[in-house]
C-alpha cells in the first residue's frame, strides 16, 4: 500500500524499500500473517504519536473509579462508629468505593464473628446507598470488605448537584 492508502500490488520487498527510500518514508509490514504479506509506506514516527495522543485522549475521558479505605475495630465505641459511618458515606457521596477493613489483634482473633456483626450493621445502616461488591472475607488478621455506591444514589447525586448551585449575582 502507498503512502496515501492506495493499493500498489504485489511487489518484491527490495523494490518496496526502494519506493520508500524515495519517498522518505518507511516500510512497515501490516499484516505478516497474509500471504503475500501485506506491508505499507508511511511515516512510521508520524503514526506513533497519533497513536500516543489517541491513547492519552482516550484515558483522559476514562472514568477513574478512586478506593477509599475505612478501619474499624472488633470493640468499637458507639460515637466512633457514628463518625466512621459517616466518613463512609461521604466517600460514597463522592462516587468512590469503600474498601472496610476490621482489624484484630490478639484474642480477639477467637471471635470474628464482632467484626462480621460490624460490617452487616454497616450495610444495614448504609441502605439502599451502597452495595456490597466484595464480600467480608478473612485476610490474616484482617476482615475485608468492598462496598460500591448504588447506580440509583448516584443518579440522584448528579441530579442534585445543579440545583444546589447558587444564583448568580446582578
Amino acid at each position: 500500500m502507498g503512502p496515501d492508502g492506495a493499493q500498489i500490488g504485489i511487489v518484491s520487498t527490495q523494490e518496496a524499500l526502494r519506493q520508500a527510500q524515495e519517498l522518505d518514508l518507511d516500510l512497515v509490514e501490516v499484516a505478516p500473517q497474509a500471504n503475500p504479506p501485506v506491508a505499507r509506506i508511511m511515516d512510521y514516527g508520524k503514526f506513533k504519536y497519533e497513536r500516543d495522543i489517541r491513547l492519552k485522549e482516550a484515558r483522559k475521558k476514562q472514568a477513574r473509579v478512586e478506593v477509599k479505605e475505612i478501619k474499624f475495630r472488633p470493640k468499637i465505641d458507639p460515637h466512633d462508629y457514628e463518625t466512621k459511618k459517616g466518613h463512609v458515606v461521604r466517600f460514597l457521596n463522592a462516587g468512590a468505593r469503600v474498601k472496610v477493613t476490621i482489624m484484630f489483634r490478639g484474642r480477639e482473633m477467637a471471635h470474628t464473628e464482632l467484626g462480621r456483626r460490624i460490617l452487616d450493621r454497616l450495610v444495614g445502616d448504609l441502605g439502599d446507598m451502597a452495595t456490597v461488591e466484595a464480600t467480608p472475607k478473612q485476610d490474616g488478621r484482617n476482615m475485608v470488605m468492598v462496598i460500591a455506591p448504588t447506580k440509583k444514589h448516584a443518579e440522584q447525586r448528579s441530579a442534585a448537584r445543579p440545583a444546589a448551585a447558587p444564583a448568580p449575582v446582578e
